[in-house]
């Protein structure tokens, strides 16, 4: 009797001994859990409170934007309070903020020369930095004979010219022609352009948008464009949303922007660096005395490139990063400042580089 009890003793002790183990590994299996759970719910808290610091800046931006407007909506330059980097410590964390004018670049849906729609898609338009061309409508016509060269398009062309990088003729004319293709609705061909045909036969299919751009970082899906020398481009050219009107102001644009002077005017881009280095500290009264620079009324400007150029501005964009204990969260505003309506945002990008 004895000797059957021992073994049965033995396989109570095992049983036990691995209930132990199982609850002990469930432990702390809940406890990784839980602990995971807290931290991701501290993440979340942390990231929301970034989110709502950066929407408070975009609201100071835009308080900012209406006083401007309502004090100098005549000549906008570099020299006012408005250039400068933003930045506040607030509990846990920091705001950053910078506002630039989206007019001292070259607005790529003004590329065919349609004239100006006096807005957007839609009062509030929120997107993401990465936008999809292929499943948009146009809303507005933009055809035209698939040879047909508009001044805008020959602008966009000296552009890319004008730049450091060395972009050859050939490609700048691929460019041209293929971002003409792609933001006019028919699907005729220009010269050195693409359609649906050209983008399909890719490993990764997509088709043209056949409607205006969201982003300047759009222009990655261009046939033609090159990735050596686009990031190094996108500092000259932006995307005013809904709107093909090319209207620069000649008091915001900086030296870093000079292609964007060279290409609407013709100059060399050491023309443009100087033009602008010389410019007055204040910025041009007007466009007429812009005109009367040496270097610009010894060129022969059409009255359409004339009327490109500005010295006030209704669009904006601020960057904002803010940081929250561990959390960072970066924003993207485009403001729209209308003589005599309120300032509202008209696009919104979450994320980005730096």
């Amino acid at each position: 009797m004895k000797s059957r009890i021992a073994p049965q003793r033995g396989v109570a002790l095992i049983i036990v001994l691995m209930v132990v183990a199982l609850v002990s590994v469930l432990a702390t299996d809940m406890a990784s859990r839980l602990q995971l759970q807290v931290q991701r719910a501290m993440n979340i808290k942390d990231n929301n409170q970034a989110y709502w610091y950066a929407m408070g800046a975009e609201q100071f931006a835009r308080k900012s934007i209406d006083l401007l407007m309502q004090e100098s909506r005549e000549k906008i330059a570099l020299d006012q309070p408005w250039t400068q980097e933003f930045m506040y410590p607030v509990e846990g964390g920091t705001i950053s903020a910078t506002l630039e004018d989206m007019q001292s670049c070259f607005n790529l849906n003004a590329i065919l020369d349609a004239g100006s729609t006096n807005g957007t898609r839609d009062a509030e338009d929120t997107t993401n930095a990465e936008g999809n061309g292929g499943n948009r409508k146009p809303k507005s016509k933009r055809n035209g004979s698939a040879n047909d060269v508009t001044p805008a398009m020959e602008a966009f062309h000296r552009l890319l010219l004008a730049t450091e990088f060395n972009i050859s003729n050939f490609a700048a004319d691929t460019v041209r022609d293929s971002l003409a293709d792609w933001l006019d609705e028919d699907d005729r061909m220009r010269p050195y352009g693409a359609e649906d045909s050209e983008y399909e036969s890719r490993e990764f299919p997509y088709l043209a948008a056949n409607g205006l751009m969201y982003s300047q970082s759009e222009l990655r899906l261009i046939n033609g464009v090159e990735v050596k020398w686009l990031n190094q481009i996108l500092p000259s050219i932006c995307v005013v949303p809904g709107v093909t009107e090319l209207k620069v102001n000649v008091n915001t644009i900086t030296e870093e922007r000079a292609p964007v002077m060279a290409g609407l005017t013709g100059l060399s881009l050491q023309q443009a660096k100087s033009l602008i280095s010389s410019r007055p500290q204040e910025g041009w009264e007007n466009v007429e005395e812009f005109r009367s620079e040496p270097d610009i009324a010894a060129l022969s400007l059409t009255n359409e490139q004339i009327a490109w150029f500005t010295v006030s501005s209704e669009y904006f964009m601020l960057h904002t990063k803010t940081r929250y204990n561990k959390a960072t969260f970066k924003l993207t505003s485009v403001f729209h400042a209308p003589e005599g309506e309120m300032v509202r945002v008209i696009r919104r990008e979450f994320g980005g580089i730096d």
